[in-house]
């Protein structure tokens, strides 16, 4: 169910040595994300949940059944945004339907990011996921 995206992810990290490389990866790939538009980092963009400052914006390609989802995130934090490039991996281009089919947990524990991450940015991870879910639904419904 993971996208090709994010297949690639978890190649890469098969073939980094340790945490300090797939961290470093993970933070590259957040310094490759395009910028939000400042103008969509609201209150209403603002994901509960994170000890950093996060934004994540929906953006829904289509219509009905066959829309697609994607998302335009944004962190203060370095590693943040690197979880945010992660989760666009595994998220974007996906049917609105099957953005909730993705079990996000076991797809983000292939990376062992489950295992690295402090207590905060683990909760902060599943905050980023139950907003995409939540939009996703909104807009499919």
């Amino acid at each position: 169910m993971a996208s090709p995206a994010f297949e690639d992810i978890v190649e890469t990290f098969e073939f980094l040595d340790g945490w300090e490389d797939r961290y470093r990866h993970v933070i590259e790939m957040g310094r490759a994300l395009p910028a939000m538009d400042p103008a969509l980092k609201t209150p209403a963009t603002k994901v509960d949940g994170c000890a950093s400052q996060v934004w994540i914006q929906p953006l829904i390609d289509g219509t009905g059944a066959e829309a697609r989802f994607d998302f335009a995130g944004e962190s203060d934090a370095m590693i943040v945004q690197g979880l945010i490039a992660v989760l666009h991996a595994l998220y974007a281009g996906q049917k609105l339907g099957d953005v909730a089919a993705i079990d996000a947990p076991a797809e983000l524990a292939r990376l062992g990011l489950d295992q690295h991450l402090s207590s905060q940015r683990s909760n902060g991870l599943r905050a980023m996921v139950a907003r995409i879910r939540s939009k996703a639904a909104e807009a499919a419904a």
